[in-house]
């Protein structure tokens, strides 16, 4: 389960530091004058960007070393590279944002744009009078230029006489049926044409705010924070995501690591108790004892006992520590000497889970007293030597 954890977490720290990458690289790329000066500057932020995610490692490997000077660089290092990287996460967060509002922006005028030229159109076409189709009306303009009273009348332009004048008010009547029936032709055409437009749009889009993310999250911190702006919520949106890529592609790869315990020394399993009082002393190399085999056997039969060396725990048992009834020593006092014991030994101490699984393993018993984990019936040597110390001023004040 452990390892299947860092398996997801390297991977979902990879996408987050691929994604920081890839805004590095447009970002430097976009600083050269040339192709290939664009090229330079962008391999050199991409490049600054996965040092982001190194530098974790880098950092604590000296500081668990007490290597400060290292140390000290890498967080310059960190600083410097983190900055440049931010800088191009929130330029290209806040372009992206202003973009896509932007367009759908535009998108919503135009939209509104139509609805109202839409109304514009039926509102005049409800203007124009009753008529007839064109072609009705134009057949009948046409039927009254081919009677006398048109030519009579020179086209209705010279009118005499009743007859003359009643002919020339039925021509104007039916011109200006045609005008209105032409005009109607327009507006319905007009209305068509918008209406085929808006079917191509989609309502629900365009019809929502520019930015709907800043514009809830306006309206809800606004009952804390009053007179925010949606422009406020935008750029704390950008900068909130370019922390997140930060962060998450600085640290990420250092956390999910840290499921496989990459500083811990794997030491050998502890021998039992047994093992351990047979082997012949502290610095004792590696012993090979052959015995015999019993009277009557055969000679060449040899049975082979091969003796585990001493792990640093099993030295610092036998050197640190007594058996005392009555006496227990918590699991914190005990690592802390375990780590003194390890630097007068110049050793790398082991990490404390690690030191108390593998004390335990030497058949020390081990309890949770008033919330505290406590190892039973031993004492601390440097204790009773701490404690004789103390004793010796008094017992020279009494001899003298």
């Amino acid at each position: 389960m452990r390892h299947a954890l860092g398996v997801i977490g390297v991977l979902a720290a990879g996408v987050l530091l691929a994604v920081s990458a890839a805004m590095n690289w447009r970002f430097g790329y976009s600083l050269g004058k040339t192709e290939f000066d664009g090229l330079i500057y962008g391999s050199a932020s991409a490049a600054a960007d996965c040092l982001k995610a190194l530098v974790p490692f880098f950092f604590f490997a000296a500081w668990r070393n007490r290597m400060w000077s290292q140390a000290a660089a890498s967080v310059l290092v960190w600083v410097v590279v983190t900055a440049y990287s931010l800088t191009s996460a929130l330029g290209h967060a806040a372009l992206n944002r202003m973009d896509s509002t932007g367009q759908r922006a535009i998108e919503a005028q135009a939209y509104k744009d139509l609805r109202a030229d839409l109304k514009r159109a039926q509102e005049q076409l409800s203007w124009v009078p009753q008529h007839r189709p064109a072609s009705a009306v134009q057949g009948e303009i046409d039927g009254l230029k081919s009677t006398r009273e048109w030519s009579f009348t020179q086209g209705c332009t010279s009118v005499t006489g009743p007859q003359g004048r009643k002919f020339c008010q039925d021509f104007h009547g039916l011109s200006s049926e045609l005008a209105s029936a032409e005009q109607a032709g327009v507006l319905e055409a007009r209305i068509a044409e918008v209406q085929k437009k808006l079917g191509k749009v989609d309502a629900g889009s365009v019809m929502a705010e520019a930015d709907p993310q800043a514009a809830v999250l306006t309206k809800l911190a606004g009952i804390f924070v009053p007179g925010l702006t949606v422009e406020d919520m935008q750029t704390t949106l950008t900068i909130f995501i370019a922390l997140l890529l930060e962060v998450g592609s600085g640290f990420g790869m250092y956390i999910a690591f840290s499921q496989w315990r990459l500083y811990d020394r794997h030491a050998p399993a502890a021998p039992a108790m047994a093992s351990v009082a047979q082997s012949v002393s502290v610095a004792a190399p590696k012993v090979l004892t052959i015995g015999k085999a019993r009277a009557g056997a055969n000679d060449n039969k040899t049975a082979a006992k091969l003796v585990a060396p001493e792990t640093d725990v099993e030295r610092f048992h036998k050197e640190r520590v007594d058996k005392k009834e009555g006496s227990s020593v918590t699991s914190t006092e005990l690592y802390e000497d375990y780590c003194t014991w390890c630097e007068d030994q110049e050793k790398e101490p082991l990490a404390l889970p690690t030191f108390c699984r593998e004390f335990g393993e030497l058949g020390v018993v081990k309890a949770k007293i008033a919330g505290r984990v406590r190892h039973i019936g031993i004492a601390l040597k440097s204790s009773r030597e701490t404690e004789e110390d103390k004793k010796l001023p008094a017992l020279a004040t009494q001899a003298a």
